[in-house]
């Protein structure tokens, strides 16, 4: 009996691309649950990270996990106050890339843009103004101001947009057990745990090192080279 043609196919097919399936498993594999990089769309991490940015995102940072889910077979560190992560919007589900301000336990506040952790305000001083000149034109035609933000959180940056309607003050809230509170960096221009509350754990699935290379939409895309392989802090 010979084999029917459909099945000769799919054999002859298995045969002559078995490895580049594999490879594109083990790849999308690795990228799941070791290591990606993403390109960041918005402003929400002005200044630190910009539009037409990819950056690197350490998915094994906080444990690791089955690929392709959000099941952890071991802990991994515990995010730390002040780190850049990777999570699922509680929202929504969509992936977003903020700062992490307070963590589980933490009281956090905000009084006319100072941030106060624990009864602890931040302190705040000019940042660098060189920066301005990366952001992109909609934004530098909004009077942005870079202020530099050290005390609660590790020395950085952030972009005050004065002349954006934001919220500007909140809480105190204490944040709930195995959860995180995140903010962007681009504090009048963020959709974060202001509007969309607390992050449980589970939703924190990597910690961002650095900026890969970077291409800049207003102008075809051209690379940005001063960007690439920038660390971030």
């Amino acid at each position: 009996m010979s084999t029917p043609p459909s099945s000769a196919r799919v054999h002859r097919y298995w045969r002559d691309y078995r490895g580049t399936a594999a490879f594109l498993l083990l790849m999308l594999t690795f990228r799941s649950a070791w290591a990606d990089w993403m390109e960041v769309p918005t402003g929400s991490m002005n200044p630190t990270i910009i539009e037409g940015d990819r950056i690197l995102v350490d998915k094994h940072a906080y444990g690791w996990r089955v690929p392709f889910t959000l099941t952890r077979l071991t802990a991994g560190d515990a995010p730390r106050r002040g780190e850049i992560v990777v999570f699922d919007s509680p929202a929504d589900g969509t992936t977003l890339v903020k700062r992490l301000v307070a963590g589980p336990g933490d009281t956090v506040e905000l009084r006319g843009e100072r941030l106060i952790v624990n009864g602890e305000p931040s302190v705040y001083a000019p940042g660098d103004a060189a920066q301005l000149a990366a952001l992109l034109a909609k934004t530098a035609a909004t009077g942005p101001e870079v202020w530099r933000e050290h005390g609660v959180l590790p020395t950085h940056d952030i972009l005050l947009l004065p002349r954006v309607d934001a919220m500007r003050s909140f809480g105190p809230y204490t944040v709930p057990a195995d959860s995180y509170f995140m903010m962007g960096d681009n504090r009048d221009n963020s959709a974060d745990s202001r509007y969309f509350g607390f992050v449980p754990r589970r939703l924190v699935y990597g910690r961002v090192s650095r900026v890969v290379a970077s291409f800049n939409p207003e102008h075809l895309h051209l690379p940005r080279t001063t960007r690439w392989w920038q660390p971030l802090s």
